[in-house]
C-alpha cells in the first residue's frame, strides 16, 4: 500500500493544518509506504516572493518533523527535487479533456477570492496528477476541498491507460471526515487565507491572545450557554480526553462561569498539548543541516520510484529514452 499527500508552502501552518492533514499522515506511516512532498511548484500559484517561498517551505520541514514525521519511515522531499513530475504533468495534459478542467471549482473559487487567473492554477489538477500518478499511489488523503481534483485524476489516469496500456495505478481517496473543519479564531475554516490562524510556531503570548479572541457571544456569567457551534468547544475536543470534554460540556448546560474562563482552560490544554512539539523543533532548529538532509535524502528515494514510472511512460508514449540525472 502506497500512500502519497502532499502540502502547499503557502504560509505558518496552524491547528487546522495540524490536525487536518499532519496528524493524519503521520498515523499513516504504521500503515504503509507514506510519501509526503511539499508542493512548491503547486504554491508558485500564490506566493511570488522568494525569499518567502524557500521560508515557508522550510518552515513546513521543521514543523512536520517536529510533530512526528520520521524520515525513517516516511519518504519526505520537496516536490521541486523531482523534476520528472513537471514532465509527465506535460504528457497528461496532452491527454486531459479541457471540459474536465473547466468543471473544477477550485479554480472558480480561487479567483472569487482575488487569486490572479494564470494557466498554472487553472491547470492545477493536472500537475496533482502528475504527483498522484508518478509514484502509482494507491491513497491519497484529501479534504473534500481537494477531492473533485482527485477524482480528476483518476478520470486523467484512466484515459491515459485506454491510450497507452495499464501504466498507472488508479488511486483511492481517504477522506479525514472528523478534521474537516477546524474552526479559526472567527469561527469560520482556519485558513491562512481568512487571517484566522493559530499557528503552530506562535510563541505562548500570541498563542494565548488568539485562543482569548475566540468569537463568542453575549451570554451572562450565571446562564446556561450553547453547546451548539461553540468554538471552545470544537477546539477543546481536538486536545481533551472525553471525560474532560465531557465536563466542560455540562459545564456550559449549567452556567456559573463565563467564556473567558472557558478559554484560558482551553488555552492550557492546547499549549500543553504541543508541549513535545516544541521541544523537538528546538532540537531540529538547533542542527542546521538535519533539513537539507532530510529533504535531499527523501528526494533521492522519491526520485528512483518517479523515473522508473517515466521510463514506462516514455517508452509507452513513443518518446525517447529516459536522459541520466
Amino acid at each position: 500500500m502506497r500512500i502519497l499527500s502532499g502540502i502547499q508552502p503557502s504560509g505558518r501552518l496552524h491547528l487546522g493544518n495540524y490536525f487536518g492533514m499532519m496528524l493524519p499522515a503521520i498515523q499513516l506511516q504504521q500503515g504503509g509506504e507514506c510519501l509526503y512532498f511539499i508542493a512548491d511548484y503547486h504554491a508558485q500559484t500564490t506566493v511570488h516572493n522568494a525569499k518567502e517561498l524557500r521560508e515557508y517551505v522550510n518552515g513546513i520541514a521543521v514543523d512536520f518533523l517536529a510533530a512526528g514525521l520520521d524520515p525513517e519511515r516516511s519518504i519526505f522531499f520537496r516536490q521541486s527535487d523531482v523534476p520528472e513530475v513537471t514532465e509527465l504533468s506535460w504528457i497528461l495534459s496532452t491527454v486531459t479533456p479541457m471540459g474536465l478542467l473547466e468543471r473544477c471549482h477550485s479554480y472558480k473559487d480561487k479567483l472569487a477570492r482575488g487569486i490572479a487567473a494564470s494557466h498554472g492554477l487553472f491547470c492545477y489538477p493536472v500537475l496533482m496528477a502528475a504527483d498522484i500518478l508518478i509514484y502509482n499511489s494507491n491513497l491519497v488523503p484529501v479534504g473534500r476541498d481537494q477531492k473533485q481534483h482527485l477524482e480528476v485524476t483518476c478520470d486523467i489516469a484512466e484515459k491515459f491507460n485506454n491510450m497507452y496500456g495499464n501504466i498507472f495505478t488508479i488511486p483511492e481517496p481517504l477522506i479525514q471526515a472528523d478534521s474537516a473543519h477546524i474552526p479559526g479564531t472567527d469561527g469560520q475554516k482556519m485558513s491562512k487565507s481568512y487571517n484566522n490562524g493559530i499557528y503552530l510556531s506562535e510563541d505562548e503570548k500570541s498563542f494565548r491572545k488568539k485562543i482569548m479572541s475566540l468569537k463568542t457571544d453575549s451570554t451572562p456569567v450565571e446562564l446556561p450557554k450553547s453547546t451548539q457551534d461553540s468554538l471552545i468547544l470544537q477546539l477543546y475536543k481536538l486536545v481533551a480526553t472525553p471525560e474532560e470534554y465531557a465536563a466542560m460540556e455540562n459545564s456550559f448546560l449549567s452556567g456559573g462561569r463565563g467564556y473567558g474562563d472557558y478559554k484560558k482552560t482551553l488555552a492550557d490544554a492546547l499549549w500543553n498539548h504541543f508541549a513535545p512539539y516544541r521541544k523537538r523543533r528546538h532540537e531540529i532548529l538547533s542542527s542546521p543541516d538535519y533539513i537539507d538532509n532530510v529533504l535531499q535524502d527523501g528526494a533521492k528515494r522519491a526520485r528512483a520510484i518517479a523515473r522508473e514510472t517515466m521510463r514506462q511512460v516514455r517508452k509507452a508514449t513513443g518518446l525517447g529514452d529516459l536522459p541520466p540525472c
